[in-house]
């Protein structure tokens, strides 16, 4: 009788891991990964083991599909956020009730669906693959593989008697879910589109409808949780996330954003701390440095003793300094080197400050021609022509803060910057101009501030549920430019 086959699933080549990390290699050669590790390990447990190269010539989607389907055990590399891999690894799940393995490196951080689903783990410090690293994970692989072939699909899981014709009351029950999920998306577009007077009650409204229920809290708790958090307040943040189901709470997302909602309740190190435990778990990303690096920065400024403000002015540039180096794409941490290398003013931070404001401000044109910028990069360029002196361009921007409200600029946030840089100029017409806008943007901030603290309209009643309300959260996932 001929060996079971599996079939395996993984980029091809040398490819790029995008990460900044020490720990992380900057690329893998998939090729050698499959020779040295997942090859001889799936011999070793009895399989013939495939890969899609094997073929002569280019592999149609039909035989791809083929040996997904018909396979004896299929193992996906999750190392990087491949979309070929995660669609095969879908085709999988929905074919066959047993035989799917996950497996990646020990740095990986998979996609929020396939990060909740077990997986073996190996260590890939180097991505040559040399002998003793691949001795290594081939020793986790074959220790792993072999408990999770047996592990069922989580489409089998999740929808008794598949894939036979499902029940009249399985069709009914997902009806119910989907009118749930549709009218929940709903009432969160309208919370949003609401007037500012009116934002927070809705946010508040939709927590009381729909914070409650299974479906919602699974599938758009993040969504949720930015609702309240640009809504409502960080307070309510910590307190939704802690009645999370324990595989959602522990998304680093989540965990990212309640550590910016303990600072911003007053516990900047206690914030600082757990973001030092996340990036030792996680990793290093450039949003998660600058969160960090803004911890460091709350803590410089609320620091009384000289010795003190310099040891958290440190920590704050080096957070920041590997947050640039971790994506120069990535403008928020980079924009935020400028004052605290001027603040320090150690031998060569006036030439780092002037460097970083040109990779910054490079990050946003960037991010404006490629349409992936968030509603952080115009507060930034706000933030770099204040830093740049340039008085035409911070006016050209005050207009159109005026237009279009402080909230929409995030002024309640970058701010404060603003004023520490005004605070620090010599004087002359740049600081005098400069100080005129800021003085504009302080007042438009104001007036939005009072607008915002209005009371509900007369007409607006707030639903009454039956459930503890959890909490909200106060500012977007991804603070730019003079960021928290």
């Amino acid at each position: 009788m001929p060996a079971p086959v599996a079939f395996m699933v993984m980029p091809f080549n040398l490819k790029p891991t995008g990460r900044g990390e020490s720990t992380v290699p900057s690329e893998i050669d998939f090729d050698l990964l499959w020779f040295r590790v997942y090859r001889p390990v799936l011999a070793d447990l009895g399989y013939r083991p495939v890969r899609a190269d094997a073929d002569v010539g280019a592999l149609i989607i039909t035989e791809m599909i083929q040996r997904l389907v018909l396979g004896d055990l299929v193992v996906a590399d999750l190392s990087l956020p491949n979309a070929n891999v995660y669609y095969e690894v879908g085709v999988r799940h929905a074919a066959s009730r047993v035989g799917c393995v996950l497996a990646a490196a020990d740095w990986a951080q998979p996609v929020f669906d396939l990060a909740q689903l077990r997986q073996v783990r190996f260590p890939l410090p180097d991505g040559t693959v040399p002998p003793a690293v691949a001795e290594v994970a081939r020793g986790h692989l074959a220790e792993g593989l072999r408990p999770l072939a047996a592990g069922v699909s989580p489409v089998f899981s999740a929808v008794p008697g598949y894939p036979e014709p499902r029940d009249p009351e399985q069709f009914a029950a997902f009806a119910d879910l989907a009118d749930d999920l549709m009218a929940f998306d709903a009432d969160v577009r309208a919370a949003y589109l609401a007037p500012r007077r009116e934002q927070r009650f809705r946010a508040e409204a939709v927590l009381a409808r729909h914070g409650h229920k299974h479906a919602v809290r699974q599938a758009d708790a993040l969504l949720l949780l930015r609702l309240l958090r640009d809504l409502v307040g960080w307070q309510a943040v910590l307190d939704y996330a802690a009645g999370l189901p324990a595989e959602v709470a522990e998304h680093p997302l989540v965990l990212e954003q309640r550590c910016l909602a303990l600072a911003k309740i007053g516990d900047p190190a206690v914030a600082a701390a757990q973001l030092e435990a996340l990036l030792r778990r996680y990793g290093e990303t450039s949003e998660r440095l600058g969160l960090l690096g803004g911890r460091y920065k709350q803590l410089y400024r609320e620091a009384r003793g000289a010795a003190e403000r310099r040891r958290y002015l440190d920590l704050a540039v080096d957070s920041y300094e590997r947050g640039m180096r971790a994506d120069l794409n990535d403008y928020y941490p980079t924009s935020n080197l400028p004052l605290l290398y001027r603040a320090r003013g150690a031998d060569g931070d006036e030439a780092r400050a002037a460097d970083a404001e040109v990779v910054a401000l490079a990050a946003c044109r960037r991010a404006l021609e490629r349409g992936t910028a968030d509603e952080w990069v115009r507060p930034t360029m706000l933030a770099l022509a204040f830093h740049r002196g340039d008085v035409a361009e911070a006016q050209r921007l005050a207009d159109a803060v005026a237009v279009e409200g402080a909230a929409a600029w995030r002024l309640g946030t970058t701010v404060q910057d603003l004023r520490d840089l005004v605070a620090g100029l010599d004087g002359g017409e740049v600081a005098r101009g400069l100080g005129e806008v800021l003085a504009r943007l302080e007042t438009l901030l104001a007036d939005d501030l009072a607008a915002a603290g209005a009371a509900p309209p007369t007409d607006f009643v707030a639903p009454t549920v039956g459930v503890e309300r959890p909490g909200v959260l106060g500012t977007p996932q991804h603070p730019g430019g003079a960021a928290p």
